[in-house]
């Protein structure tokens, strides 16, 4: 069985809700869990006719993305430490959050990596993209898919 899950979140309901199932299946199997959560990188400024101007800094939006990371990781730490289990929680900035998923499951040694899935279907879920389903093509790890 499964003894190292990865479970990255983003603090969307749904991902909260995969949070307690991973965590519920965690204790059942006496796996430990990393929770991890791949922050978004300061988005380029475009300029030009109609755009608009952020004042929102680089230092500023690591500041705020980082207090994001935080809480998020210690509401999902906190629903495994309620349950006993073991849990630790990662962090990183990336512009390609499926690949820093990946990348986070082998850096830590993870044999499954237990995520949500929006279950979009058809065009939309053709045009729209699934980092569920990136992570699902590229991982050479397993992957659980819950809904």
């Amino acid at each position: 069985m499964f003894k190292h899950f990865l479970v990255p979140t983003d603090g969307s309901d749904l991902s909260e809700g995969t949070v307690a199932r991973a965590v519920s299946l965690a204790k059942e199997t006496g796996a430990r869990i990393t929770f991890f959560y791949a922050q978004p990188d300061f988005p380029m400024p475009i300029y030009g006719e109609g755009a608009l101007i952020d004042p929102t800094t680089p230092e500023q939006f690591a500041k705020s993305a980082a207090a994001e990371s935080d809480r998020i990781l210690a509401k999902a730490k906190e629903m495994a430490n309620a349950e006993g289990v073991n849990a630790d929680t990662d962090s990183v900035v990336s512009e390609v959050p499926y690949e820093a998923i990946i990348d986070a499951a082998d850096r830590h040694g993870c044999d499954l990596i237990f995520m949500a899935s929006h279950g979009r279907r058809g065009i939309a879920g053709l045009l729209l993209g699934s980092e569920t389903q990136k992570v699902l093509t590229h991982s050479k790890t397993p992957v659980l898919v819950y809904r």
